[in-house]
């Protein structure tokens, strides 16, 4: 159980980062932030243990 919640941590973080750096991008070269969406989406996904 431990190792689930621990990897359900990571890719929160992983998501946290994610999003921090679309948001980034969209404010400093708005016409590349949709090079950072895959990473959030499957990040949000694995976070959310839909996968």
């Amino acid at each position: 159980m431990t190792s689930n919640s621990e990897a359900r941590r990571k890719y929160w973080m992983m998501t946290l980062v994610s999003f921090i750096g679309t948001v980034l991008f969209l404010i400093f070269l708005p016409e590349w932030f949709w090079v950072m969406l895959p990473f959030l989406g499957t990040a949000f996904v694995y976070a959310m243990d839909w996968a």
